[in-house]
């Protein structure tokens, strides 16, 4: 397993304790590390995995609103709590890191395989490439002055 892949999927650990207990953000990744992460990871996947859970967090709004524009009949509040955590991780590279869109989508499934159902993979796959579809569609609209909208996204 690369060193990305397991800073995502620590990251999806601290969110999930993020949504259940309501701890502040700087106590979460410093009591995560302390406590539960692994102390093989290098500074620099710990990082990886701290910027992660820190701008999810910090931009949940926006991202829980990208998620609703493509879950339809599903309540964020009702979704597994691994699943609604899988997605805002994803989304939030989708919208704020340079990752490829396609290598988000497929981490995501390899996490959700692994911390999830079988069918919560065909759930969050559908979602994130609606929203992949979306937020490429909107790349690549031309805004009044013939510039694409992909700096602005």
């Amino acid at each position: 397993m690369g060193t990305r892949r397991k800073a995502r999927e620590c990251a999806l650990q601290m969110l999930f304790a993020a949504d259940v207990a309501k701890t502040q953000t700087r106590v979460l990744t410093a009591n995560y590390w302390n406590e539960l992460g692994e102390e093989a990871l290098d500074e620099k996947t710990q990082e990886f995995s701290n910027n992660l859970v820190i701008g999810t967090l910090r931009e949940i709004t926006a991202i829980d609103d990208k998620i609703r524009t493509r879950a339809e009949h599903w309540r964020i509040e009702r979704m597994a709590i691994v699943d609604r955590n899988v997605l805002r991780l994803a989304v939030f590279e989708f919208l704020f890191e340079d990752t490829p869109h396609t290598v988000v989508i497929n981490e995501a499934l390899e996490i959700a395989r692994r911390f999830s159902t079988f069918e919560a993979t065909q759930f969050i796959n559908g979602i994130l490439d609606a929203i992949k579809h979306d937020l490429e569609k909107a790349a690549k609209k031309p805004d009044g002055n013939g510039k694409s909208h992909a700096s602005s996204l």
